[in-house]
């Protein structure tokens, strides 16, 4: 569900399919069956939907980005894909699951699309979903952010994202009507690929930093920003994002 101005989904499929390879595992709790209709919000390039469409049920992918929208419809023709922010759905009671993999947390009005999850869903559907959680990112952000500032000497860029607590969560899912089953924190250090590992996620997830700045002088930022998070992310030969993930289980009544 991309709040990017737009994704390179070119690099995102051949650099980030970590993103939905990890998605995998929460695959396996939402556990797909013959006849459910769910909807995949945030779907992105539309692996995560075809791999629930496999296992037999009606699935609907929902993005908010006319890349990831566009791709995933190439990808697999025979899908159906729907271009919507979340923040937008109007769907009533349609849905036996919602899924959301890597999506939400580049939604900050978490509220909105919790009570729209809960309009979605069918009584006893499931919310089943992983985001970024509190702490995500903290070194790679806190890095991007000290340096850009001494660069810009004013406000930076403010983020477009949101990594929220178990708490926090929990209690934006039950005061939108949904009863929350099960809720996991948890750290998850994810291997990037090649010596260019960071700054190809850099490009792709937190490009929107370095708008202020002249494009001339952005390679020689981006260069600093690496440099300084190797001795903390670059081990082994491997560069590393220091994620931290959200998943959790919700319930309708």
């Amino acid at each position: 569900m991309a709040r990017l101005s737009s994704w390179d989904t070119e690099l995102y499929e051949a650099q980030h399919s970590f993103v939905w390879k990890l998605g995998l595992g929460l695959l396996e709790d939402l556990d797909p069956q013959p006849g459910q209709r769910i909807l995949d919000l945030g779907c992105g390039t539309g692996q995560l939907t075809n791999s629930i469409a496999e296992r037999g049920a009606d699935v609907l992918g929902l993005d908010a980005s006319p890349d990831m929208i566009g791709q995933a419809r190439q990808n697999y023709p025979r899908l159906r894909f729907l271009l919507q922010d979340a923040t937008a759905m109007q769907f009533q009671s349609e849905f036996d699951a919602v899924f959301s993999n890597a999506a939400l947390h580049w939604i900050p009005d978490g509220s909105t699309v919790a009570l729209n999850i809960f309009r979605a869903l069918r009584h006893g559907g499931r919310f089943i979903a992983e985001l970024g959680g509190k702490g995500n990112i903290g070194q790679i952000e806190s890095s991007i952010q000290t340096i850009l500032r001494r660069y810009l000497g004013q406000d930076l860029p403010r983020t477009r994202t949101w990594f929220p607590s178990i708490g926090e969560y929990s209690s934006i899912l039950e005061n939108s009507g949904l009863q929350v089953s099960s809720a996991l924190l948890f750290e998850r250090p994810t291997p990037l690929a090649g010596e260019r590992g960071l700054e190809e996620w850099i490009q792709q997830f937190a490009s929107y930093y370095f708008e202020p700045l002249p494009p001339a002088r952005r390679p020689a930022v981006m260069t600093e920003i690496v440099e300084n998070l190797r001795p903390v992310l670059f081990k082994n030969g491997q560069w590393f994002a220091d994620y931290r993930r959200l998943r959790i289980t919700a319930i309708k009544r």
